[in-house]
């Protein structure tokens, strides 16, 4: 048998049996079903045995697939586990997908393969009930300790009117506080060294440092920290849970509110992954409009981060100016979109409605309005001599920590890579454009600033190109799934009253398969990877986030440094609690 994909080849040819089958996908990734006792020599070959390797672990899920119908030509599998890993040499994915079978859930860790795995193994073990043995610490990760299930299990219920009503006896919560004491010892941690006691600090989760509900547990030798251990989940709302519940349009307010800086950001990578399931083609119009609005929340996010940072390592001026200028963004996206925040504006196939009338001239007031204060917030920030000290040198690490921790966005291209999703694999139209990607080369706070500054020019070249040059035509695309038939075609035959009454009270039924669409959103990659059973619903959704490896990765740069350093590493990541939870 011969393989067109050279990657599928080397692979059949170094492992043979162990290639269980390739899966044709609706998004072109290789896909490949591997035997579970190789997974672990499979992984390694992808990383570090061939030419251009696969040295990213961009993400990791887990797929029950105990009432999935529609799987033609797969292996039989009770779960699957996903590994998507990332060349930037090659510019391509290639998905890696391992069947389990029984009542024994098992795989072994890869954590000594990528050290990002950490987390995303937790989180499998968390939701889905897979064990991964070798694993450091396998322990929950976004749920409380004393959670009892694995609630991304199809048996468990995805609604509170399914469930009775949640009671806690005192017993029970007795359990549960003490469930969340942390014991140093269980994290491979010394409670003391050379005779001296080591403090344990508990930052947040109530801290204005970790711009939300975030704990990280500091094991401190004076204001020196020696480790660090992030305590996640308390943002966690179940939204890959709330996507198997919902219809395929009713998802997409939901996802305003992963990155709830990011906006229609967010509509963006699930639409395009729907449209590539149903095989859906929107007009240029709808590109030129979806990139336009996807920018200006790109501005209003990095302005909000640009404020906030300056504000956790002193300065506080600078975020009441820069609150201010997100609200001259808002006044666009409410004239368009009728909301603010959370506009919920994109659709499948389209946008919700046409641009108003007097929009262009909203938005060429902004663009003539922020470069000014751009300028002004470097000579009151960026050439801040205050400011350079707490951040040049500080929470620096390599381009080669950046791939094995699974960093993409402006965290990334500090380190020197000049790598944009935007660029690499041009998505709506984003080719179209003429922009440039902004890196710099030391990897620490200060160039992150750099990036994200130089971020929020960039966005606006493309607002202004928008704004010149918007296409005529359509909002929206034709495709039956997207839109409703004319009213006179509704009049002529049943069939197409009948596929008008189900499209709106039912909603689109998607073609079975699977897709993953990756954005360059306002944290960094952020991608949502699809499963359709064929129905009005989604099967699987898995929403991988860029905050939730970045803050992965907080423990190793901050090692070393004072307490005072981390406040400066946290803001100038740029992650949201929601964003990192789900």
């Amino acid at each position: 048998m011969t393989f067109p994909n050279p990657i599928i080849a080397d692979l059949s040819s170094s492992f043979g049996p162990a290639i269980l089958a390739v899966q044709p996908a609706k998004d072109n990734i290789p896909t490949l079903w591997i035997s579970p006792d190789r997974t672990a020599d499979v992984l390694l070959h992808l990383k570090t045995k061939i030419g251009r390797p696969y040295k990213m672990l961009y993400d990791l899920t887990v797929i029950d697939e105990r009432t999935r119908t529609n799987r033609p030509d797969q292996p039989m599998s009770d779960f699957t586990v996903v590994y998507h890993l990332l060349s930037f040499d090659r510019n391509e994915d290639i998905r890696i997908k391992v069947p389990l079978l029984g009542d024994t859930h098992t795989l072994p860790s890869i954590t000594g393969l990528w050290r990002n795995a950490n987390w995303y193994e937790r989180e499998a073990w968390d939701l889905f009930g897979i064990r991964f043995n070798g694993h450091p610490h396998l322990k929950r990760i976004l749920l409380p300790p004393a959670w009892e299930g694995h609630p991304l299990r199809k048996e468990h219920p995805a609604r509170a009117t399914e469930m009775g009503q949640f009671r806690m006896p005192e017993d029970q919560m007795d359990i549960a506080q003490q469930a969340l004491k942390f014991r140093p010892e269980e994290w491979g941690m010394a409670p003391a060294k050379d005779g001296t006691d080591h403090l344990f600090l508990n930052l947040g989760p109530q801290h204005p440092g970790t711009h939300g509900l975030l704990r990280i547990i500091l094991q401190l030798d004076g204001e020196e920290i020696v480790d660090a251990v992030p305590d996640i989940g308390y943002h966690h709302r179940g939204a890959e849970k709330m996507a198997e519940r919902q219809t395929w349009h009713t998802f997409i307010p939901y996802t305003d509110r992963i990155d709830y800086f990011g906006g229609v950001m967010n509509n963006l990578a699930y639409v395009l992954a729907v449209e590539k399931l149903a095989g859906i083609e929107v007009p240029d119009r709808v590109k030129v409009i979806r990139v336009m609005m996807a920018e200006l929340f790109r501005i209003q996010s990095h302005l909000v981060w640009y404020g906030t940072f300056a504000q956790d390592v002193g300065a506080l001026s600078p975020v009441f100016y820069t609150f201010s200028d997100r609200e001259k963004v808002f006044e666009i996206v409410e004239a368009v979109c009728g909301g603010r925040m959370h506009p919920a504006w994109f659709r499948i196939g389209g946008v919700s409605q046409d641009l108003p009338k007097g929009w262009d001239r909203l938005v060429r007031d902004f663009l003539a309005y922020l470069p000014h204060r751009l300028k002004e917030y470097d000579s009151i920030v960026m050439r801040n001599s205050i400011f350079k000290g707490r951040t040049r040198g500080v929470g620096a690490y390599s381009l080669e920590d950046a791939v094995e921790w699974g960093v993409t966005g402006p965290g990334l291209r500090a380190c020197g890579l000049d790598w944009d999703f935007r660029r690499k694999r041009p998505y709506s139209g984003y080719e179209m454009f003429d922009f440039d990607i902004p890196t710099a080369v030391n990897g620490d706070c200060y160039d992150r600033a750099v990036v994200r500054i130089e971020e929020i020019r960039q966005s606006m070249r493309i607002v202004e190109q928008c704004m010149k040059n918007m296409p005529e035509g359509s909002y929206k695309s034709d495709h039956p799934l997207t839109t409703p038939p004319r009213k006179e075609r509704t009049l002529k035959d049943i069939e197409t009253l009948i596929t008008h009454f189900l499209g709106l009270s039912w909603g689109p039924v998607i073609p079975a398969g699977e897709a993953f669409m990756g954005i360059e959103a306002t944290k960094g990659s952020n991608g949502y990877y699809l499963v359709s059973d064929g129905g009005i619903h989604s099967y699987r959704t898995r929403i991988r986030t860029p905050s939730f490896p970045h803050m992965q990765m907080v423990p190793k740069i901050a090692k070393g440094l004072m307490i005072a350093d981390l406040m400066a590493i946290l803001g100038s990541i740029d992650f949201i609690l929601a964003d990192l939870d789900r």
